[in-house]
């Protein structure tokens, strides 16, 4: 019976009962805390449980007591016959002690047996005569310690690799045991002696593998086995553990070779050469050399690869790898030229090789030095002995501008009577300075000076440039403006007042011209052109095959048909009622007409070759009747018959547009009758 100190018997506690078997096999009277057996017990199958027990306030469902944890154990009634135990446990009862001390008899491995199941009997009364007993199972683990090293399974171990394996390639897996557990089992591999080179090892830390990676390329046809020596180690080690021996293991791997077809092997990577500029074609550059590996030395053939502008400086020979070059090289335009080479098995074309080639163009001293920019220098007429008037400096395309050293002077022609002189700095610049003080641009305008100079090269090269000064009309300080304006006037042979003569002149012709071009325009404007306009505006267009009567009410413009056809015009007949059939035959004559298109031929060659024709497209419209009409021309001109023969009757079925000329030809019949 569980009881609270807090309980007044008042119905306001509330006990409960939690742990293995509560409710199941125990309960607990809420109300006084009784606890009873509701099933059967059995010590031997469990011998003890474990219980809380805990007091709530019913009104606030708040715990009143702490809750407190209590064993129930089962008490042996003696029904099972007593049986010695094994095991390496012994169990003690210190005098006038009520604990009992679980002592080691034997040593333990945990790796031969890692739990024991000791069961423990209590007595009272020292076993007399109706004394009491009681027992307990303890169940005892035990934990692992570090005291078994790693070890390999095997002393040898066989692998193979194919020569051709790149580097990084799995060779193969190897694995040591160990009885520990957990960390302690955490292994940790490595390469012993020279193979270190070629081969390497790492750990799986999940499986525990050693896994051999190749780290250098192998050769069959120079060392076809390699024996590696791996030693594994325990990564975690326990000192108390050491003097029973290393914690470590050794194994041999033999690893096999296999032969397998490689490309060709240049002698070198990178090739480095050197070639002077300028030199003939067909000049040695350098020569490259590959070999077959394999044991049938395949022969191999050489060739250029890289870019088709490098082909066409440089070629190699096929079978011998000798480069020369194929046209001039020039270090100005390109210093280095970066070639890349192949090498291929003349037996397997799929074998092939690389090297790259760099050239380097060696400076010849070609090039003379010259003047850095053009100069344009001025003097004034007062200019006074020994002064600055230009400061120079020179180029030279060959070699780099901090190699570059040169020398000023004034020419030898330029030395005699010379009004300058030219000081060097020595530090690749030069002054001119004037000799004398005093100059008159009417005695000489332009001076001309030969500065010589001279560059540091082997061998040495000189140039002669030449520096225009000229004098200018001012005091010390030269206008820039003024100057360039009176070299100009000096040069064309003028003075000021000539200069603005010509202009003025220059000005009067102009305007004019342009006066000119005007009136040609306006007199270019056709006298025709209302006319035209009239004539385009009476156009009558058809969308039919047919036209009816209206149709000829239209104004006949057949006056515009091209000379061809006047020409293939038949003279007039005598026609009369006929007329109006033959002029709608001449309509049906189409665009797919081959006369239609040798029309619009003809009227196109005119437009081309008209000189009067204007500069941009135009559209031309013309009226065609078609050389399909029997009636003719119904113009007089031409007709070699009298108006005595004609008979003009039909005019009047023309309609209104041809009424005023119907009633002439008619009053001048009725006249002639």
């Amino acid at each position: 019976m569980l009881k609270s100190d807090l309980d007044k018997q008042d119905g306001n506690l509330q006990y409960i009962l939690t742990g293995e078997g509560a409710g199941s096999i125990f309960i607990i009277d809420e109300y006084n805390g009784k606890i009873y057996a509701i099933q059967k017990v059995d010590r031997e199958e469990k011998p003890f449980y474990i219980l809380r027990a805990q007091a709530l306030n019913r009104n606030t469902r708040l715990p009143v007591e702490p809750e407190s944890e209590f064993i129930i154990k089962v008490r042996d009634i003696n029904d099972h016959e007593p049986q010695f135990l094994d095991g390496p446990y012994v169990a003690t009862v210190p005098e006038m002690s009520p604990e009992g001390v679980i002592r080691m008899a034997s040593q333990m491995d945990r790796e031969t047996k890692d739990q024991y199941l000791v069961i423990i009997q209590a007595k009272d009364m020292v076993g007399q005569a109706g004394a009491f007993s009681a027992t307990a199972t303890v169940t005892i683990n035990l934990s692992d310690m570090n005291d078994n090293p790693p070890k390999f399974e095997e002393r040898l171990y066989y692998l193979n690799v194919s020569e051709d394996a790149p580097v990084g390639t799995t060779v193969g897996k190897i694995m040591a045991e160990d009885s520990d557990i957990g960390e302690n089992a955490a292994m940790h591999y490595l390469i012993e002696g020279d193979s270190s080179d070629v081969f390497d090892i790492i750990t799986d830390n999940e499986t525990q593998e050693g896994i051999i990676l190749l780290k250098k390329r192998v050769d069959y046809e120079s060392k076809r086995r390699h024996s590696v020596s791996i030693k594994v180690v325990n990564r975690y080690i326990d000192d108390r553990f050491l003097k029973e021996g290393p914690f470590e293991d050794t194994t041999t791997v033999k690893i096999s070779v296999q032969d397998a077809d490689e490309p060709p092997v240049f002698n070198l990577q990178n090739y480095v050469m050197e070639i002077a500029e300028g030199v003939a074609n067909g000049s040695l550059v350098g020569v490259v050399s590959a070999r077959d590996p394999d044991n049938d030395d395949s022969p191999v053939r050489y060739s250029i690869v890289q870019g088709m502008h490098l082909k066409r400086l440089f070629s190699i020979s096929e079978h011998n790898g000798t480069i020369i070059t194929t046209e001039p090289l020039d270090r100005e335009i390109a210093s280095w030229h970066n070639i890349t080479v192949t090498a291929t098995e003349t037996r397997n074309p799929e074998k092939i090789s690389e090297a790259n080639v760099y050239i380097q163009v060696l400076d010849v001293n070609d090039h003379a030095p010259e003047f850095a920019k053009f100069y344009e220098t001025f003097v004034c007429e007062n200019a006074v002995s020994n002064q600055l008037i230009q400061s120079i400096s020179a180029v030279d395309k060959d070699d780099s501008e901090e190699s570059h050293h040169f020398y000023f002077s004034l020419a030898q022609e330029g030395t005699n009577n010379s009004r300058f002189t030219v000081k060097d700095n020595q530090d690749n610049t030069a002054g001119i300075f004037t000799a004398k003080s005093g100059f008159s641009r009417q005695e000489q305008f332009y001076f001309y000076l030969p500065i010589l100079i001279l560059d540091n090269g082997s061998p040495p090269l000189t140039s002669t440039n030449t520096l225009t000064v000229t004098v200018c009309d001012c005091n010390t300080e030269v206008n820039t403006f003024y100057c360039r304006y009176g070299a100009f006037m000096y040069s064309m042979g003028l003075s000021t007042e000539a200069l603005v003569a010509v202009l003025a002149c220059i000005l009067i012709l102009l305007v004019f011209f342009l006066a000119i071009v005007a009136i040609r325009q306006q007199r270019k404007k056709s006298p025709f052109s209302e006319k035209v306009e009239e004539f385009r505006e009476n156009i009558v267009r058809y969308d039919d095959e047919g036209g009816g009567e209206e149709d000829t009410e239209a104004f006949d413009i057949s006056a515009l048909r091209t000379r061809t056809v006047m020409r293939t015009c038949k003279p007039r007949k005598n026609i009369t009622t006929e007329i109006h059939s033959l002029y709608r035959q001449s309509l049906q004559v189409g665009p797919d007409s081959a006369i239609f298109r040798q029309f619009i031929s003809e009227k196109l060659e005119e437009a081309n070759t008209d000189p009067s024709a204007p500069p941009y497209d135009s559209l031309q419209r013309y009226a065609f009747e078609g050389t399909g009409s029997l009636a003719g021309s119904l113009s007089s001109l031409g007709s070699d018959m009298s108006d005595v023969d004609q008979n003009y009757d039909y005019l009047s079925d023309w309609g209104p547009h041809f009424k005023q000329i119907a009633g002439m030809y008619a009053s001048h019949r009725s006249a002639r009758d």
